[in-house]
């Protein structure tokens, strides 16, 4: 019986030093448990004298409360350092303000629709906006496209309910500014058109256009130049932008010009992006139709005019070498966060 109790002495020492609480568990089943030390020493018991059970079970209760206070303080030690443990991992600062919203970059189109509207606000043109449905006097009609003219089988058109439409070029503004302002003026029209087209890397369905337009008296093709040459000027940086002017046909001016950029995504050898030819149609322009003048309530006798429209996300993609239209409305923040420009 004495070896036993003092086999007890020495479980006590390894309650205490118990490394982890898997071994901690291990000594107590050893020791308490139901079939460990006390109870086995329990079952001697009965061999003993009255007298010698009075006193051997009352040194057997103190020692299983003994081991049982020490089990649990050791417990809780580890309850305490793993408590610690986690508040530190867990660990917040209140003082520190809050983070807030994430910042995000101005979309590349707003960018250069921003610099080009300052641009032309610098030489005198006003910025005007228009519906985007539209009627179809505005969209074809009044540009010079009758119902009967082949010109409409060039623009797949949206059609909503009411004879209405997505507009599919930005120049009903014209329209409108004509229709507003009093000549002599100076006008561009940014904004979003819409095209029923079969998408691809270089066409859309949704696209953003800028059409832009002056009327004055004695306008000609050499006004029309010096405004692009500024503003192609302007939006590459570079004076050395490889433009060429072709003859084009469009109902609402008169003469009509394609205005192509040189590739700046493959630099003319021929890629996606201008379809291998070398050269993106940009800009088409020309002289404003008088049947446009006088449908805008104009006298073309007396005043004269330019007119064109840039396609701002072809503009885009040759100023950033985007080799896919379909990324400038996928809304992928990969690709937006690339464009550094201002901060929202």
């Amino acid at each position: 019986m004495e070896q036993l109790f003092a086999a007890l002495e020495g479980g006590l020492e390894r309650l205490n030093s118990a490394p982890t609480t898997e071994a901690l568990e291990a000594v107590r089943v050893e020791l308490i448990g139901r079939k460990g030390l006390i109870a086995e020493l329990s079952k001697g018991m009965g061999k003993l004298s009255p007298e010698e059970r009075v006193a051997t079970g009352k040194k057997l209760n103190e020692a299983k409360q003994t081991l049982e206070a020490a089990y649990e303080a050791r417990q809780a030690a580890f309850k305490s350092a793993a408590l610690m443990q986690r508040l530190e991992a867990e660990w917040l600062d209140l003082t520190v303000p809050p983070p807030g919203v994430a910042p995000g970059v101005i979309h590349p189109i707003t960018q250069i629709q921003t610099e080009i509207e300052e641009l032309f606000v610098s030489m005198g043109f006003a910025v005007l906006d228009g519906p985007e449905v539209e009627t179809e006097w505005h969209n074809f009609d009044a540009l010079n496209i009758p119902p009967t003219h082949p010109a409409r089988d060039m623009q797949d058109t949206f059609w909503v309910e009411g004879g209405h439409l997505l507009r599919t070029h930005t120049s009903p503004v014209q329209v409108r500014g004509m229709q507003t302002f009093k000549p002599p003026f100076r006008m561009i029209a940014p904004g979003r058109v819409f095209r029923n087209e079969e998408v691809d890397a270089s066409h859309e369905h949704t696209f953003t256009q800028l059409e832009g337009m002056m009327v004055d008296r004695d306008v000609s093709i050499a006004n029309l130049t010096y405004f692009m040459k500024t503003l192609l000027a302007k939006i590459f940086g570079r004076e050395d932008v490889t433009v060429r002017l072709r003859p084009g046909y469009f109902p609402f001016v008169e003469p009509g010009f394609e205005l192509d950029i040189q590739c700046m995504v493959c630099e003319g050898s021929g890629c996606p992006v201008c379809k291998h030819s070398g050269w993106v149609e940009l800009l088409p322009c020309g002289l404003v139709h008088p049947q446009v003048l006088k449908l805008g309530g104009l006298d073309p006798a007396e005043w004269g005019g330019f007119a064109f429209g840039l396609g701002l996300t072809r503009l885009v993609m040759m100023r950033y070498a985007i080799d896919d239209i379909r990324w400038i409305n996928s809304g992928d923040l990969r690709f937006l966060n690339q464009f550094g420009g201002p901060r929202a």
